[in-house]
């Protein structure tokens, strides 16, 4: 304030002052009206920077908290076997949405806090009470505040105290008790009381101001704790110096301390009591030493400031008086002082608020959102990269098992399209085979029948005519026959068919083999899961002699080859012949019509008996049979004169003869060799012709076990094949499945990511706007 102005007014006389008093009185009496009137709503305020700016970030993290747990929530839906987020991701999350939670906390604690601090009884408490337009804290003389005081405001309309350890209301009757330093029961200087006054009472509190008192620093030593306990989170601190004497040691010593401990603080100078200065002769030359001496503290030894702006920072007050004028504009009423130059002074404490609150409301900004700004903004920005990233790896998944999603659509179509052509091919082979089969194994046979007399007379065994003997005789030929034609049966055709079959199977197995996926086509597992077994395929040939020669019946008897009745038999054995040879053609027709096939049963044969049917009699053959059956001599007699007249008696003598000694050489030489190898003949005749009858389904029924190895095995491998389609449908299903679910990680991934980047700019322009302005 300008020294002329100082000394204009208080050259004049109250009575002619008076007009130039109450011209001055407009100002703080209008600004002590509006005060009241207009409350914590007033926008004219520089502290309404910080109440705006303290909303939008509230709001702006409110936001910002709600993207997080959002996000959280998302990534606990997304599961850990898609691999599109690693644990680091989901750690990551919940750690952002714990430190977004305790910035959200500490935002709705911030307020702008201006600490009071200096020696004992240099009026700190009347400078808050000024300050609040109420007398609220205790002031006296000499050492009155015990405690630290802290004046916030009351949103409900009630007044009231709390204490640390007590968060019960307690009315403001007990302060003097608790707070003041005359008081025995006081509480210790580092306890804090927590004064509530309601908001409508005064624009400050109002307007998000807490104002702490502290007792005098020259009567407690524990400055550090004090310190650590209630100066970290001030925004501005204001030094109340006595201006009847310099600043002291003591209080350049705290301060140095607060220096040390916090980044270029913000320090407001009150010269207080400076109405005692009135009427000096030497005021100017004390303000100016007051002032230099501050600069130099605040310049040269905290180095917090340039000497512009703690030439800014240095007031001198009475705070006596701002009070009482306060409490007189509370009442509608002009100031009743009439101290020399207390309009100037006054002006000056006006001029300290406003700078108070400009300072108190860019600093506020600055120190308390500024970093929480910066910290929400590199959480958001690492979230939205975070989950970018989770956003670009679930495309990239979803494109890959796209891919292979459709690589194993095709791969099934083509497996199913392959089985299919491969089954007709597969079907039109094994009957080929079966027909070769068939037709090998009829021809073997059928040369086996041919030399089945040699393989009799390899049977060795003794033989005696005895029908016991016999008996045994030929259940043994049975086997020794049944043996022997399969087992040159398997000679000539168990190696081709053998090598046939394992050809096919080969063949089945490595082209059915393809079809399946590479980590099911090695060989071991192929040939374990197609082939179990370990002895090789082998044909049985079920000729079963025993039932097949069961009406077998030997006829040894003496029979003369001369005899009539052989030589009948031979002459009706060759009309037969000429018969069957008639009928080859007609027979040749019906040799390719399939027959039942039977594992079991044997075909039924003819009888043994000689049949010869009525029509091939001749009329010879009748008069012999009746000559034979009759019971006279009659008919040999007519025979023999027939011949005796025709050829005469010595053609018939010796005929005769040689008739008889052939007939004695026959019936000397009819042993049981003979007998045996009648008996071997006779043997061979009725085995040769049941094991025709049985040539075709014998070769049928080899043919058959063929078809079933084949068709077991095509069967196992087409198994396998289906099992494969099976896994391949699944597996597509699951894909789709996949893809799906990646498709919807994407999406949500990418809808946080561009709500993290519009979060981000919320936070950049409300540091354009908030943080960059001053």
């Amino acid at each position: 304030m300008s020294g002329s102005l100082s000394r204009s007014v208080s050259l004049q006389s109250p009575e002619v002052g008076g007009g130039m008093a109450a011209s001055l009185l407009q100002l703080p009496q209008g600004r002590g009206d509006q005060r009241q009137s207009q409350g914590p709503a007033s926008g004219s305020s520089p502290l309404q920077h910080f109440v705006q700016a303290k909303k939008k970030i509230n709001e702006i993290f409110k936001e910002v908290e709600g993207y997080v747990n959002e996000t959280e929530r998302f990534l606990e839906t997304v599961p850990k076997e898609a691999g599109v987020a690693p644990d680091e991701v989901y750690a990551a999350a919940q750690e952002y949405g714990l430190k977004v939670a305790g910035i959200r906390e500490v935002l709705e604690r911030d307020h702008m806090k201006v600490a009071f601090f200096g020696r004992t009884s240099n009026g700190k408490s009347t400078a808050i009470n000024s300050l609040l337009g109420e007398k609220i804290l205790p002031t006296g003389i000499g050492h009155t505040t015990s405690c630290f005081l802290q004046v916030e405001g009351s949103h409900t309309g009630e007044a009231y105290l709390t204490t640390e350890k007590d968060d019960s209301h307690q009315s403001l009757q007990s302060l003097p008790q608790l707070g003041n330093a005359l008081c025995a029961e006081k509480l210790d200087s580092n306890c804090k009381v927590k004064i509530h006054w309601p908001v409508e009472k005064c624009r400050l509190l109002g307007e998000e101001v807490v104002i702490i008192d502290s007792p005098g620093i020259d009567v407690e030593a524990d400055l550090d704790e004090w310190i650590d306990k209630h100066c970290l989170d001030s925004d501005v601190f204001v030094l109340v110096a006595n201006a009847e004497s310099t600043i002291m040691l003591t209080e350049k010593k705290f301060f140095h301390k607060v220096s040390e401990r916090l980044s270029n603080p913000n320090i407001f100078i009150l010269h207080n009591r400076w109405d005692a200065s009135a009427g000096e002769d030497q005021q100017d030359q004390v303000r100016n030493q007051h002032k230099e001496r501050a600069v130099a503290f605040l310049t040269s030894e905290l180095g917090i400031c340039s000497k512009e702006d703690a030439e800014d920072r240095i007031f001198f007050i009475s705070a006596k008086e701002a009070l009482q004028t306060r409490l007189q504009e509370a009442k509608g009423q002009p100031p009743n002082i009439h101290t020399e130059d207390y309009f100037t002074r006054y002006l000056e404490y006006q001029q300290f608020e406003k700078k108070l609150e400009h300072c108190l409301s860019s600093t506020a900004v600055t120190t308390k959102f500024s970093a929480h700004t910066t910290r929400g903004r590199d959480i958001v920005v690492r979230e939205g990269n975070m989950i970018g990233e989770v956003q670009d790896t679930a495309s990239s998944r979803r494109n890959e098992e796209a891919n292979n999603r459709k690589e194993m659509l095709d791969r099934l179509d083509f497996t199913e399209r392959q089985l299919e052509l491969m089954t007709h091919e597969m079907k039109d082979k094994i009957c080929a085979i079966v027909e070769d089969v068939e037709y090998k194994v009829a021809k073997a046979l059928s040369e086996e029948i041919r030399r089945l007399s040699v393989l009799v007379d390899e049977f060795s065994d003794p033989f005696h005519p005895d029908p016991l003997v016999v008996n045994v005789y030929k259940s043994k030929l049975n086997h020794h026959l049944e043996s022997g034609v399969g087992s040159n049966l398997k000679a000539r055709l168990s190696s081709d068919l053998q090598l046939n079959m394992e050809t096919q199977q080969k063949d089945m197995m490595d082209r059915m083999t393809a079809l399946l996926p590479l980590e099911k086509q090695t060989p071991l597992q192929v040939s374990r899961n197609i082939l179990p077994r370990r002895e090789a395929f082998e044909v049985l040939y079920h000729l079963n002699c025993d039932n097949l020669c069961s009406d077998f019946q030997e006829d040894l008897s003496f029979k003369f080859s001369l005899g009539f009745s052989c030589l009948m038999s031979r002459f009706m054995a060759a009309g037969q012949a000429k018969k069957r040879n008639g009928h080859q053609s007609y027979n040749s027709q019906y040799q390719n019509i399939p027959r039942p096939m039977s594992s079991h049963s044997t075909p039924e044969t003819p009888s043994n008996e000689f049949m010869i049917p009525v029509d091939d009699w001749s009329l010879v053959s009748r008069l012999a049979l009746a000559s034979l059956s009759s019971q006279g001599t009659m008919g040999g007699l007519l025979v023999g004169g027939l011949l005796l007249k025709t050829v005469g008696w010595r053609v018939i003598a010796v005929s005769g003869a040689i008739y008889g000694v052939v007939y004695l050489y026959e019936r000397i030489t009819w042993t049981n060799q003979a007998k045996l190898k009648e008996f071997k003949r006779q043997y061979v005749d009725h085995a040769a012709r049941k094991l025709r009858l049985i040539v075709d389904m014998t070769s049928a029924n080899c043919s058959h076990q063929v078809q079933q190895e084949l068709s077991s095995t095509f069967a196992r491998l087409c198994h396998l094949v289906d099992e494969s389609t099976a896994e391949m449908k699944d597996s597509a299903k699951q894909m789709e499945k996949s893809v799906r679910e990646l498709e919807d990680i994407a999406g949500r991934a990418k809808v946080l990511r561009n709500q993290a980047t519009f979060l981000s700019n919320k936070l950049e322009m409300f540091e354009t706007t908030y943080l960059q302005t001053e």
